[in-house]
């Protein structure tokens, strides 16, 4: 009998032990690297002061970092590092645990590996996945203006043709002028028809370099009325003669008279022969024949 009970208490006990948690073993202290991931010392994070103007285009891949150009960096999964920062003057950024880092000349893709490859050496992280976005660019850039499908700055990475910039930036609206101005960054300026850029060979398109400008003018126009098929204003295209003005304006009217023909030139009536060329803002007056 007192073996019997003896087991019955066991058998009671089992239960209630049961429900007691094993204490689990102490984690192992992590190695030096990993202490360092896990817990990586605070540092401040560098951000832009003065935002940049964000351009319209978005930097080539090859697209060589500048001064003055701003760079967000971040490492996947370390929330503590990522840090927005202007280039400085001595082509250098500042990043967490880095301290200054040189930048300039770098692609964003070259940036990415050098950054990595400093990280791992000083043990920081053992296998860093580091992204590199150009925020702003304004170190190598051409600027576009006027009549196109999107003004303003085209980064460039080599040297593009002019047609190559504009069709980056959008295009012609249709009411661009058929000819394109660009300015170099020292000053001087070309004037190109854009039928030979589109259609010509590379010494009719040439190639921009940072600093310049491409500006695409909207069409100047004349106007003509009178005895006409169709009067009203008229993109001025070029070699626009008289005859071909008339032509664009539907042709003479039933009264009209090619013999009665007036042309006003600032503020002034002139006497333009039919294969005379017409300039912008002339207004064309077709008069009624005699019967």
């Amino acid at each position: 009998m007192f073996v019997s009970a003896l087991a019955g208490m066991a058998a009671l006990a089992a239960p209630a032990a049961a429900q007691i948690a094993t204490p689990a073993p102490p984690r192992p202290r992590p190695t030096a690297p990993q202490a360092q991931q896990q817990q990586a010392p605070a540092a401040p994070t560098q951000t832009s002061t003065i935002p940049a103007p964000i351009p319209s285009g978005s930097a080539p891949v090859g697209y060589k970092i500048g001064v003055d150009d701003v760079l967000e960096v971040d490492v996947l999964g370390q929330g503590d590092f990522k840090t927005r920062a202007r280039v400085q003057a001595d082509g250098t950024i500042t990043l967490p645990y880095l301290g200054p880092v040189p930048v300039k000349g770098e692609t964003s893709v070259s940036l990415v590996k050098k950054i990595e490859g400093l990280l791992k050496a000083g043990g920081y992280y053992a296998k860093p996945i580091v992204s590199v976005d150009i925020v702003n660019f304004v170190s190598n850039y051409v600027t576009v203006l006027g009549q196109v499908g999107g003004a303003g700055l085209q980064p460039v990475d080599r040297g593009y043709h002019v047609s190559e910039i504009i069709a980056r930036a959008g295009g012609l609206k249709a009411d661009a002028a058929d000819y394109v101005v660009l300015t170099r960054a020292d000053g001087t300026s070309l004037k190109l028809d854009y039928k030979k850029l589109a259609q010509g060979g590379p010494e009719d398109d040439p190639t921009v370099t940072a600093g310049d400008k491409v500006f695409v003018p909207e069409v100047e126009r004349f106007y003509i009325y009178g005895q006409i098929n169709a009067p009203g204003v008229y993109p001025l295209r070029a070699d626009m003669t008289l005859r071909r003005a008339v032509a664009q304006g539907g042709g003479l009217g039933p009264a009209g008279s090619i013999k009665r023909v007036k042309v006003t030139r600032d503020g002034q009536e002139i006497r333009l022969k039919m294969d005379d060329l017409i300039k912008p803002g002339d207004t064309i007056v077709i008069g009624e024949r005699l019967f």
